[in-house]
């Protein structure tokens, strides 16, 4: 797709950036694997099973970053950059409340979560001793979030991809120092990431603070603020948790195909969930656009706009599902040896690919709706498509199918959130203008 339109320029502008903070993300993850595993098999399930833990806890907690983004777009489209700010700051004291209480919960609680899992005892010990060092860094996290969907709500996501780098080679450097130069073992690394987390929520934070001391803005926190960010994060929380459980579902199914079903099932996934990042970050700029030109009150430009990163959803999904398959007998001899596995694995991704189209219509979709504030609708369109799809899911265990049929199932929930998106796109009751929805 050549770049044409000032439409296209910004659409990147926003994008790159992005999807560079994103990836990030995953590579803290697997810099802290790749150290803790030469600790020792029980570190490195220890991690596995209190980074599922965090990431859950801090991943219902996305709303902080995606509804602050709408909020403050609508404001700056609105020409109220003061306004803007105020509400960034509601969502900063927001995320510092929220994070307080989570990581109390999550210090007290951790022993009780991590035998929910039934791990043997010295993997326990390591994964409590991990999670509650990290639950320490949650407010942090979460102060993370939110101001970065203060930035880019300002149309700046390019500040935030500097800190997210910066904050991964940081972690990399703490993680050895603590865990091999002080020996602190698998503390050491759970010390580290939260040390490297807090320095990159500073560092966003003090961003957003500066810029609202330059305009004006309270920083005091404002109870009723507060409490309408919260209030209108309860819908993108049932959004983001029905997707949690859709995918969780898709795992459990797996698990009762066998070994070799469940293998081919998670390299699959590790790799959707890579090419999702790439087709997020279109999302992101989603948000902020469709926000901006809703509080702009220019319901036109909104609607090109629309349609001009639907197409960019659309042909994101093509290339990726032809890099999917058409590279797959190159990478898929790095993730495993087995035939059994390397044959499934393949017959999954040509279905994986084949999805991809979708994924990113569903994507872009969903930023847009993100963007204009349509979080009630989001969450009534996630229920639906999850109710019709755990059927769907379950029946490839009633039926005996295998592997290749649950991925056939995990694309007909993308296809009905498409098919809800595309409904709610179509019509004009999401296209609210004004400073404030």
């Amino acid at each position: 797709m050549r770049l044409t339109s000032s439409q296209d320029r910004e659409i990147l502008r926003l994008a790159v950036p992005a999807f560079f903070a994103l990836v990030s993300e995953p590579l803290m993850l697997l810099a802290d694997s790749a150290i803790v595993g030469h600790l020792g098999t029980p570190q490195l399930a220890a991690l596995g099973i209190a980074g599922t833990i965090l990431q859950t806890l801090v991943g219902i907690c996305v709303f902080l970053a995606y509804g602050t983004t709408s909020a403050v777009a609508r404001r700056i489209g609105a020409g109220d950059h003061k306004g803007a700010l105020a509400q960034g700051i509601d969502g900063l004291w927001l995320a510092l409340l929220l994070g307080v209480v989570l990581a109390v919960v999550g210090v007290l609680l951790a022993p009780a979560a991590i035998g929910a899992f039934n791990p043997s005892p010295d993997v326990a010990d390591h994964a409590v001793v991990y999670l509650r060092i990290s639950c320490l860094g949650i407010p942090s996290m979460l102060l993370l979030l939110a101001a970065t969907g203060v930035l880019r709500g300002l149309q700046d996501t390019k500040t935030p991809m500097i800190v997210a780098i910066t904050a991964n080679l940081l972690n990399i450097v703490l993680n050895l120092v603590l865990v091999y130069g002080l020996d602190l073992d698998i503390a050491g690394s759970a010390l580290g990431t939260a040390l490297a987390q807090t320095a990159a929520g500073v560092a966003l934070v003090v961003v957003v603070v500066r810029g609202a001391r330059r305009d004006g803005a309270k920083l005091r926190p404002d109870f009723p603020g507060i409490r309408a960010s919260a209030h209108s994060g309860v819908p993108l929380v049932v959004r983001t948790l029905t997707l949690r459980v859709a995918i969780i579902l898709a795992t459990f199914v797996a698990t009762s195909l066998g070994t070799t079903s469940v293998a081919a099932h998670q390299v699959a996934f590790t790799l959707w969930s890579f090419l999702a990042l790439a087709l997020d970050a279109i999302a992101i700029a989603a948000q902020a656009l469709t926000g901006r030109a809703l509080g702009a009150g220019d319901v036109e430009g909104t609607r090109a706009i629309t349609r001009r990163m639907m197409w960019w959803g659309l042909w994101s999904g093509v290339v990726g599902g032809l890099a999917l398959w058409g590279l797959h007998t190159v990478y898929v001899p790095w993730f495993t040896e087995d035939p059994a596995v390397r044959h499934s694995l393949s017959a999954v991704l040509l279905v994986a690919a084949l999805w991809q189209p979708v994924n990113g219509v569903v994507f872009v979709l969903d930023g847009v709706l993100i963007g204009a504030g349509d979080g009630p609708y989001l969450a009534v369109a996630g229920v639906i498509a999850l109710v019709l799809y755990v059927p769907l899911a379950l029946s490839v265990i009633w039926f005996d199918g295998g592997v290749v049929a649950l991925w056939w199932a995990f694309g007909g929930f993308m296809l009905l959130r498409l098919l809800t998106l595309l409904t709610r796109e179509r019509r004009d009751a999401w296209l609210v203008t004004g400073a404030v929805r």
